[in-house]
């Protein structure tokens, strides 16, 4: 049995239907199953049981000898939020009793960490030292809930026996249709090509930058669903782990494979970027991916153009899901 946390969220329930694709059959979802738009990314899939996520921890009292691996990827992850709260008691507290929960049942957990922890990338983006975690400021209040988690797991005696925090770059792809502000810029690109023509970029509010060369890592989550997969089967060499594709790329990139998909000609213009998020821009992010090649993972990343074109062509033209 396989437990996804996040199950009917973006990765998670991508994660899932990757899973019963390559024939594993006896998967439990755990969400807040409340919103019958998230509901949508789990339609047609067979799953053994959904779970709350606040009944989750008794129902794993219960169950836990049938348990073989846990993907924990529910978290708050709006970038906008400030309320500290929030992210303390979904992102932090309940990360902790994941973990305490896989270590008294000697369960392996891969969970969701994020690219976020890097802040404004000071210290490069390099997880090969796991003790940068104490040295990282993220920008805003998500971010800080990801490193304390990374940081508590660091320090703990007792850990699972094996353990992955995985922290996604620029996640982009199928099932993303109920993210709001939050989805991927593919999809914005599409919706609003789709609806006037043309597609508005944050310009550019630093002097090395031009409007649109801003950079960032963005990997598809068919490329995240396979590196699940890899460490489910791995089992071995735990520890913080970056999960992108390992090549930046700009906007204006990401825009202009966008039109090419969709069979359109090219009309981008440029907006003020929000002054709530200005200050806390990022202008370049890129995963060093060198750990996770070293530890055995070795298929090739989606290029952007393969991954824009597998996105639209295959699943925003339809609507259609993983």
């Amino acid at each position: 049995m396989i437990i996804v946390t996040g199950a009917a969220g973006f990765i998670g329930s991508a994660l899932v239907g990757e899973l019963l694709r390559q024939g594993w059959q006896d998967i439990v979802a755990v969400d807040d199953f409340s919103r019958v738009d998230k509901e949508l990314n789990l339609a047609g899939k067979t799953l053994s049981a959904k779970v709350d996520r606040k009944d989750f921890f008794a129902w794993l009292d219960a169950n836990e000898k049938l348990v073989q691996f846990i993907f924990h990827l529910g978290a708050r992850t709006d970038t906008t939020e400030f309320n500290t709260a929030i992210f303390d008691e979904l992102n932090l507290h309940y990360s902790q009793r994941m973990w305490e929960a896989c270590v008294k049942y000697g369960i392996p957990l891969v969970y969701a960490s994020s690219a976020a922890t890097y802040g404004g990338g000071e210290h490069g983006y390099s997880d090969q030292d796991d003790s940068l975690s104490y040295v990282l400021k993220p920008l805003n209040p998500y971010g800080d809930s990801k490193n304390d988690f990374d940081k508590w797991a660091l320090a703990q005696e007792r850990k699972p026996y094996f353990w992955a925090g995985l922290k996604f770059f620029n996640v982009y792809g199928p099932n993303e249709y109920h993210k709001g502000r939050m989805a991927s810029v593919v999809f914005h690109a599409f919706n609003q090509i789709n609806a006037t023509g043309e597609m508005k970029l944050f310009r550019s509010h630093h002097p090395d930058y031009k409007d649109g060369a801003q950079l960032r890592d963005f990997v598809y989550v068919k490329d995240v669903c396979s590196i699940c997969l890899f460490l489910m089967e791995h089992r071995k060499h735990s520890g913080l782990y970056n999960l992108g594709s390992g090549e930046a790329r700009t906007f204006l990139d990401l825009v202009r494979a966008t039109f090419t998909a969709m069979g359109k000609e090219e009309h981008i213009a440029f907006v003020d970027t929000p002054a709530d998020i200005r200050d806390k821009y990022q202008y370049f992010t890129e995963a060093d991916m060198s750990k996770m090649r070293a530890i055995g993972y070795s298929v090739p990343f989606t290029t952007l153009e393969e991954g824009v074109a597998d996105y639209v062509g295959n699943y925003l033209t339809s609507g259609g899901r993983l």
